[in-house]
């Protein structure tokens, strides 16, 4: 079976690779940010302005674009596998 899966060379970067690494990012940013917003709840202080929130929604966006690079990946493959 190995000699049936088409292999890439380990310097190449697929299509989609650069949305997953992108949306990652994204993720992790609006992930902090929640927790950044949520803080005050626990602590008991002031909480934050509105565009603290709106910059928490980054999170669902960052998973939207990395899951938008997996599907690219998946179509390029399947791509490449008809064509073999």
């Amino acid at each position: 079976m190995r000699n049936e899966t088409p292999t890439k060379p380990s310097g190449t970067a697929a299509p989609g690779d650069g949305l997953v690494r992108v949306g990652a990012v994204v993720f992790i940013v609006g992930a902090v940010a929640t927790l950044v917003t949520v803080a005050p709840l626990f602590l008991g202080t002031k909480p934050f302005p509105t565009v603290a929130y709106a910059v928490s929604m980054l999170m669902g966006v960052g998973f939207a674009v990395a899951a938008a690079g997996v599907l690219r990946s998946v179509a390029a493959q399947r791509k490449q596998a008809r064509g073999l």
